[in-house]
């Protein structure tokens, strides 16, 4: 199966980052944490940096538009077959770069496409 990351993954369980990595675990997909600072949730470790990871379905975003720049190339290599844009993080020129590349941009949020079965 292959592999959503979460990327702006917190430790923190009031962040709705951490509810949706325990979410996406809880539904049987697997995760890969990435975050600013190392940790766990649950048993799943928050990575640090730009760790390679294969076999990337989605990425869910949990940045704030300022600070996305910094992961464009990295998301680029990842080849998503989409990245969900979380309320907040939407960024209308990210979204524009990632269709010229092929990928799907979505605007909704990662809990309410769980809840409702739409992920």
């Amino acid at each position: 199966m292959k592999r959503t990351v979460v990327l702006g993954a917190s430790d923190n369980p009031s962040r709705y980052s951490f509810l949706a990595v325990e979410r996406l675990l809880e539904k049987g997909h697997p995760v890969v944490a990435v975050g600013k600072r190392e940790g766990k949730i649950k048993n799943t470790p928050i990575l640090i940096g730009q760790p390679i990871v294969n076999d990337v379905d989605t990425i869910t975003l949990y940045l704030n538009p300022s600070l996305q720049a910094a992961s464009y190339d990295y998301i680029f290599q990842l080849q998503p077959r989409r990245v969900i844009f979380n309320p907040g993080t939407e960024n209308p020129e990210f979204e524009e770069a990632l269709r010229n590349k092929g990928i799907e941009p979505v605007e909704a949020c990662t809990l309410v496409m769980l809840a409702s079965g739409l992920y």
